[in-house]
Formats: C-alpha cells, structure tokens, sequence
C-alpha cells in the first residue's frame, strides 16, 4: 500500500531543507515525504500524484514565493486534493494574510518561522491535523479507472473486457461520480472525449479499442514458439481444459481468445452443478483458477486475439489472425462455443449496451439498483442472471413463451426463482418493441395466446434466446451441420463431403473433424451436452487424442 504523502513547499532552500528534515524525523515510518522549492512544480507534480492514485494528506507551504504565493497555491492545490490538511508557513509580518487564508482557502493553521524547538511548535499541531485527516481517509482505489457514460455502448464493452479478464477497474459515471468531472478537466478531456481510461502509471488512453487496452496493461502476449503442438481457438471451459492438460502433459500449447476467456459461463454469477464445489462457484472464480493453472503450468495466451482462418500446409496446420499473423501448428483444438441468438425486434438494436445486453453481463447489475429489469430466455443462463440481477433490481420480469420454466431450467433454479419475492414469471409473452431516448425506457410485451399488450417500464433488458455455433469464420473444409455446429468421429460418415477431404485409413477420433488434426469441443461441437463439466471433459480429452495423432505424424 502507498503511503500518503506530506508535501512542503518553499523557495528558501535552506528553509526546505529544515522543514523537510523535521517531517521526517517525525512522520517519515507513516508518510512520503516530497518537497519542493518551486510552486508550480508542484502543481505539475499534484497531477501526476493524482492520475497515480497517490493521495495528499498535507500541505505545507510558505506564503511569500516568487511564482505565487502561498494562499495562490493552495487555492489551486484544493481543487486536486480538496481534503488534504493545509498548513501556510508565515514571516512575523505576513499574519494577516495568513488569517485572510483562514476564510479564503479554509486553511487549518499557520506556522510562524521559525519552528523550534518542532517537538513543541510543530509535531504537535502536525499530529492533531494528521489525525483528524486519517478519520475520515478511505484509501485511492489503485488500479485501471474508466469514465464514461453509464448507457454507452462503448463503455460497455470496455468494461466487459475488463472484467471477463479479470483486472481491477473502477467504473466512474461522467453524470454521477464526484471526482468524473474533475478528474476528466485535470488531464485536459472534455466529455466529448469518453470514454477515457486512465491507468495505474498514470497514463491514459480517449476513446480506445480494446486492443488498444491490452497493449497498455500488458495482456498482448508475444508468441514463444516458431511452432506450437497444439493451439486452441477459444479459451471457454472446454478451451482452458484443453490449455490446463496439454501444457501439463508437455505440449507447447497456445490458447487464443477473442473476447475474454471463460466464454458464457464466464459470466454466470453463480454456477451451482459443477462437482466440488458444493455451495457453487462464479463463472469469474472458476476462469481465473483456470487461467492461473493454464499458465503456471506453461501454456501461452494471446486476448484479445481473432482467428480469421485455418489453413493447411505441408502437415502443419497455419492459424490466420485478423491482423495478418500466421501461427504455425501441429494441431488445432477449436474451442470457439457459441454466441447468443440476436432478438430481432424494433427498438433492439438501437439500445444494445445502452439498457439491452445479450448475456449476464453482470459488469451492468448494480446500475439497476431499485429498478425494473427483464430476462428473456427460460435456461439456465436466464434464471441464474435473473437471481443475480434481483439482489439489486427492485423487480425483474422472466419473460418466456412457453407455459412455465420446467422442460428448459434445471429444477433447482426454478426453486430458487419461486421463493425470490421480486421475481415474476411472464409465460407465454414476447417483447415485441423496445423504445427509448438515451437508453432503454419501455418494453411492449404481447400474451402469444391472448394478443393482449402491455408497456411496462424497463431500465434493462437481458436476452438469452438461445445459441448458435460460432463458426462463420471458419473457411477450410470442416464439415458443419445444418445449424453451423462441426460434425466430429463417426457423425462425419452421414456426410457425402466427408470422402472428399478424409484420405487416411482410420476413422476420425471421436473429438475429430473432417481434417485430420483438427479436433472440436464443447459447445462449438455438434451433439455436445451444453454444460460446463462436459465441456470440461471434451476439453481434457481432445487433448488424448492430439497425443494419439501427433504420434502417427
């Protein structure tokens, strides 16, 4: 923890250097000790501290300086650290401005020159105006800071990145915060310049991709190897498996991910069926063991990272970033999941992360403290977020089709809804609009038997509609189903296409697609199980049978 700084200013040296020995004599275990003979060096240096996370516990300044004065400096010193304890160090003559500077800047006392004996004319008055300071002093959070508007659609994919990796960031609304405001015109932004991230060095970043963000914090990982054994497309469940058991087993294992690893379950507030854990765990906790483990035990990570192609050449198989890249491998683990079905009503897509968001996205629960909120979706997802968002919303709305949750929601969850007294279930109903100004207002809702409609206030709307595969970005000559998903092991010979590319004796692994080498798992995977310890299980297996046919090559 930094300690909190004590900062004197005089352009008297010798002066300086008397006052900065007695500081820290006396407080130098417990505060920083800075000093400085020049006043507007000092400002320069009170910005800094901020954009540091540093705090200012007090000023300790003389009056008369050639730059400015005393009271001058403070007064601009209190728009930075509006709490720091402020102390004017006065000439015999210069009392009367210094009790001006009672009224004028708030100033907490004034110190005639000189000082001695400090042990009776300065620790004492010191110590009082450090104690009341430390009463009410809360600690600088430490860590990225994001301002922003709390309905835009940027900021809301800043702050998904952001949590789904897992780093630390304080969420600074321009309309609400106390310190946005200030903090945005201390670095010289306008809100036309949100949103504006500001990193623990102190540098910051306006408007930036995520990219851009990754390059700052340091999550844009160099490749290690010229050639991989295996890399993995997708760090979700059955991806970080396939990371944690390949890199244990010796393979030079590199993972790629889009987004943020964890994939969907990532962002479940509580997973409650998942063996060991009895009480549950967060899709947060479990993707950071998972991450952790992956790595300790030697596997390479690229995120944010786009796969845009594979190709084949010469046995090695040639991963295609979107930015140019090429990562040569032995072999390809394609753990890519599934994406959330878009819900093609009006008013929808005009308020995607400005009140509408498809997924938990559980960085945009507390905004919808004491407000109305709807679900739509009846799995498992849906009734997880809708018990997580009903800790803070004053009521939340499951909306479905069907009659009730019984044939899609395990029953666990459904108890769970039942006795939340803040949860409805709306069967057999359908959004059939979406409107508002800045961001989502109200829900038309439509009774699918009856046709009767209703508007209802709603300041957030959750979509789980069920999946589809993401795999449009796949060009090689992997054999699909109908709905996207890839066809594995024996499944592959219902295909007529599958003798056009298949040309080895032995039938496809059962994790294997129709390119030898290449394997699917998890939910990406047609036929797959839709849960979390199956997709654990494909993950860790596809990796046995990358050994099996690494040993044939």
């Amino acid at each position: 923890m930094k300690l909190p700084i004590l900062l004197a200013i005089d352009d008297d040296p010798q002066v300086l250097r008397s006052i900065s020995r007695d500081l820290k004599m006396q407080y130098a275990t417990d505060y920083k000790i800075l000093s400085t003979t020049s006043a507007n060096e000092a400002l320069e240096t009170l910005i800094d501290l901020k954009n540091n996370a540093d705090v200012v516990a007090l000023f300790l300044c003389d009056q008369r300086m050639p730059e400015m004065e005393g009271v001058a400096f403070l007064e601009k010193a209190m728009t930075i650290f509006p709490d720091a304890k402020r102390v004017l160090l006065t000439a015999y003559s210069d009392t009367d401005a210094a009790i001006r500077a009672i009224n004028e800047v708030k100033l907490d006392y004034y110190l005639i020159k000189p000082w001695d004996p400090p042990q009776e004319k300065l620790y004492p008055v010191l110590n009082e105006l450090l104690d009341d300071w430390l009463s009410g002093y809360v600690p600088e959070f430490r860590g990225v800071k994001l301002i922003g508007f709390q309905f835009s659609p940027q900021s809301h994919l800043i702050k998904d990145y952001l949590a789904g990796n897992l780093i630390p960031y304080q969420w600074m609304d321009i309309q609400t915060h106390p310190d946005a405001s200030g903090l945005l015109a201390l670095n010289g932004q306008a809100e036309d310049d949100l949103p504006f991230v500001l990193f623990e060095d102190g540098t910051f970043l306006v408007k930036p991709s995520i990219r851009e963000i990754a390059a700052r914090i340091g999550k844009n990982a160099e490749l290690v190897h010229d050639i991989y054994d295996v890399v993995i497309i997708g760090a979700g469940p059955a991806g970080l498996a396939a990371a944690v058991y390949g890199a244990s087993e010796g393979l030079k294992t590199l993972m790629i991910e889009r987004k943020a690893p964890g994939g969907q379950a990532g962002t479940s507030s509580r997973i409650e069926n998942y063996l060991g854990f009895p009480s549950g765990l967060s899709g947060a906790d479990l993707t950071r063991r998972a991450i952790s483990q992956a790595k300790r035990l030697g596997a390479d990570f690229l995120s944010p990272q786009t796969v845009s192609d594979i190709r084949e050449k010469d046995g090695y198989k040639m991963i295609v970033l979107e930015d140019g890249i090429e990562i040569v491998s032995r072999t390809v683990v394609i753990t890519t999941g599934v994406d959330y079905r878009k819900l093609e009503v009006e008013g929808i897509e005009t308020f995607t992360g400005a009140g509408i968001y498809y997924g938990a996205a559980t960085t945009e629960a507390s905004a919808c403290k004491d407000k109305q909120v709807y679900v739509v979706g009846g799995g498992n997802s849906a009734g997880q977020a809708a018990m997580y968002l009903s800790k803070f919303a004053s009521y939340v709305g499951i909306i479905i089709r069907k009659d009730d949750l019984s044939s899609t929601m395990s029953s666990y969850l459904i108890d769970q809804i039942g006795l939340t007294p803040n949860i409805e279930l709306l069967a057999n109903t359908e959004v059939i609009n979406a409107s508002g100004s800045q961001s989502l207002e109200t829900l038309t809702l439509i009774n699918v038997d009856t046709k009767e409609t209703q508007v209802k206030e709603a300041s957030a709307l959750y979509i789980f509609i069920g999946a589809k595969p993401f795999t449009d970005w796949l060009k090689l000559d992997i054999v699909k189903n109908e709905r996207g998903f890839i066809e594995t092991g024996r499944e592959l010979k219902r295909y007529s296409e599958f003798d056009k590319t298949w040309k080895l004796k032995r039938d496809p692994y059962l994790l294997e697609t129709s390119c030898p080498g290449i394997f699917a798992a998890g939910d990406v995977r047609s036929g797959a199980m839709n849960r979390v310890a199956s997709a654990v299980g494909e993950g860790s297996m596809a990796i046995s049978f990358v050994h099996k046919y690494l040993a044939e090559v």
